[in-house]
């Protein structure tokens, strides 16, 4: 049996490894192409975030899903618990617990220049997802004049909108509204990031 010439077998591994190769590319270009070809995954209406225009419902109570007149919040808090509304479907965007807001209504005499900048007159709207650990912020300590994640204790000045004591990282970012009409409208984003950032 006669051995193959070296040189050869050099060339037929040279073509099988380009041959191998071209596969290889041609495969990954394939799949490249076919990821570009599936739609993005869309969010359903009641998942997206407050969009410019929405107004906003009471998230609980009696009154929940109506909107909320801002005269009948109470001056110096509480707050309300609410949710963005899209105003001409009627979805409510409570599908994502990073949607809930809180509103309430504080001397503008007393606010920070960033609060005032994105309130309504005396109308401020918060995230209410704590930075910590993403729970609810839903207590209101009157005496102190804060709002209070029940999770871990986490306190927040609506005032200054700055963290007071407890874990949370940084302050809930607040939401630019407007009062049109008697009702509260969402007029820009949020000042930052809503709940728990990793990294």
């Amino acid at each position: 049996m006669e051995r193959e010439d070296p040189k050869l077998q050099q060339e037929r591994r040279l073509i099988l490894g380009l041959i191998g190769t071209s596969v290889g590319f041609a495969t990954l270009s394939a799949l490249l192409v076919a990821r570009d070809l599936i739609p993005p995954a869309s969010r359903s209406p009641d998942k997206l975030p407050p969009q410019v225009g929405d107004f906003l419902v009471y998230a609980t109570g009696h009154n929940q899903g109506t909107p909320i007149d801002p005269q009948s919040l109470p001056l110096g808090g509480p707050m309300v618990l609410a949710y963005p509304m899209e105003p001409k479907t009627g979805t409510v965007r409570s599908g994502d617990p990073r949607n809930t807001l809180l509103a309430l209504r504080l001397d503008p005499n007393r606010m920070a220049p960033l609060v005032k900048a994105h309130a309504a007159g005396d109308l401020v709207v918060y995230s209410a997802v704590c930075t910590h650990l993403g729970c609810i912020v839903s207590l209101w300590h009157a005496g102190q004049e804060v709002m209070q994640c029940p999770c871990h204790g986490g306190e927040y000045n609506p005032f200054t909108d700055q963290v007071v004591a407890g874990p949370p990282p940084r302050p809930i970012p607040l939401l630019a509204v407007a009062v049109q009409g008697g009702r509260v409208v969402v007029t820009g984003p949020f000042t930052g990031p809503v709940g728990v950032q990793n990294g």
